[in-house]
């Protein structure tokens, strides 16, 4: 497969955040990356929801890691099978 290297900027704290979580998942950031993309060609869309709203409510037990632990958590195999 040819790869070709992009460039993206994004804020230094929120990389060192998701390299820690990829790091805990056993990605890179780049294998996240590559995830997201084919998974949005996949599914023809962003594969989460976007919204105006940013009075973002949880249930009271939920966090945002735990909701983004578990939609990853729940993707990842469909990915290895798209990585293949």
């Amino acid at each position: 497969m040819k790869t070709q290297n992009i460039t993206i900027r994004i804020d230094s704290e929120i990389k060192k955040e998701a390299d820690i979580l990829f790091k805990d998942l056993g990605i890179t950031f780049s294998s996240a990356v590559n995830m997201f993309i084919r998974q949005a060609i996949r599914e023809q869309r962003i594969p989460f929801q976007i919204s105006k709203n940013s009075n973002i409510q949880f249930a009271e037990d939920k966090t945002l890691e735990d909701i983004a632990e578990k939609e990853i958590t729940e993707h990842l195999e469909a990915y290895k099978d798209l990585a293949k």
